[in-house]
């Protein structure tokens, strides 16, 4: 029997047995039929509620296409149809979110003024800029004891540009000084002139090492002519003149504890350069003088350039040793492998910072140099005279105006 037969035979008999009652033995049958309760449709009103708990699962009510549901769906003996339960949406698609937004509101219990901001720190770049007037003067007025009047004064400017990222640090550095000093009726001279550049680009393998691959390169020039004072006829330096460039890679070594740097660098680049003819053919500096007869006339001019390549070794140290008292120091060594290997280039500098207020500093400071390609040159009986290689030392001594931004 299919199940379309199923169906007809068994409402049949449940009609059958629904309309009619039958009597006692004895009684004669009598059929009464039954009159049916009218029972009410059952609404669903829950039918496409969303859930609460997930808008992808919607309140929905069970569909089953089983025969035993159809079957007491036909006999209209009840079903589970009515019953709504929980169905989730099986497809969602491409563009439709998969979560909704959440509206939050500003809560003004919160003080966010008490939140840090770093204000320092752009990315990656951390940027620093000094600029500072160092002054001096004395002045005398019927002073029995005689003196001359005096001022003097030294513009300097520090500026820095690091970036890192990772295991990567990029390092750049511009040192810029220039003073005068003015004594009654002598000239103005010139008592301080630098223009320096340093970038230094590092790698570290790994971020518990303190070891760097490093590349440098320093620059350093200055700005006007320099004289052996009281001949300001003949300059002994220029702009460019000299002008020094070291690029070398190597490794660079800081120990956590101290904060000092050991540099090493076994291949070294060094050039020298003489933008001044002049001094190029004296052979200034290092470079190859002009050759010339025995008349004085000259067959061919000074090079006014140099190329040396060696070995570097360099350390420094920043730290605030005592209380609003830095230290920055750095003492390099340089030696040409190609020209009397193991003759050494010296150069330290130390400079000592006294802090008063954010505002106003004393400092001292310290340049010593040894270079065995400089000649020292000095005024005797109006005549400038050559003398060989000598040590060279200048201290300073000021008291001035910084602002750092």
């Amino acid at each position: 029997m299919n199940n379309l037969g199923k169906i007809a035979f068994f409402s049949l008999v449940i009609g059958f047995h629904g309309g009619t009652s039958w009597a006692q033995e004895g009684s004669t049958a009598v059929a009464t039929p039954q009159p049916k309760p009218e029972t009410p449709v059952v609404q669903d009103t829950v039918k496409v509620q969303e859930n609460p708990f997930n808008p992808l699962m919607n309140f929905l009510p069970r569909k089953n296409y089983a025969e035993e549901d159809l079957l007491m769906s036909y006999m209209n003996l009840g079903s589970r149809e009515d019953l709504a339960f929980f169905k989730p949406e099986v497809f969602v698609e491409r563009s439709k979110p998969k979560y909704s937004a959440i509206k939050t509101k500003f809560n003004p219990q919160i003080e966010l003024s008490a939140i840090p901001v770093n204000n320092e720190i752009i990315g990656y770049w951390e940027k620093k800029n000094k600029v500072g007037l160092d002054f001096n003067q004395i002045a005398f007025v019927n002073w029995s004891a005689g003196g001359d009047n005096s001022i003097s004064g030294l513009l300097k400017g520090d500026f820095s540009r690091k970036y890192i990222k990772g295991r990567m640090i990029w390092d750049n550095t511009l040192n810029v000084r220039y003073g005068v000093n003015k004594q009654s009726d002598r000239e103005l001279r010139k008592t301080d002139d630098v223009l320096e550049l340093n970038s230094t680009f590092g790698y570290k393998s790994s971020a518990a090492s303190d070891w760097y691959y490093v590349s440098k390169l320093n620059f350093k020039t200055q700005f006007t002519d320099g004289f052996n004072y009281p001949n300001t006829d003949d300059p002994v330096s220029k702009w460019l003149a000299p002008a020094y460039l070291y690029v070398g890679v190597g490794g660079e070594y800081m120990d956590s504890k101290t904060g000092i740097k050991y540099y090493i660098s076994p291949l070294t680049y060094k050039a020298t350069f003489v933008n001044d003819q002049t001094l190029a053919d004296q052979g200034a500096f290092g470079v190859d003088p002009a050759i010339k007869d025995e008349n004085g006339t000259i067959l061919r001019h000074g090079k006014r350039s140099k190329a040396e390549v060696g070995l570097l070794v360099s350390t420094e140290w920043k730290k605030e040793i005592f209380t609003n008292i830095f230290i920055d120091t750095k003492l390099t060594l340089y030696s040409d492998y190609i020209d009397q290997f193991g003759n050494i280039d010296v150069m330290w500098d130390l400079k000592l910072d006294l802090k008063v207020n954010d505002f106003v500093r004393a400092n001292v400071g310290i340049n010593l140099i040894y270079d065995d390609n400089v000649k020292n040159k000095v005024e005797r009986g109006g005549v400038q005279v050559i003398e060989g290689p000598k040590v060279q030392f200048k201290q300073t001594l000021g008291v001035g105006l910084v602002y750092s931004f």
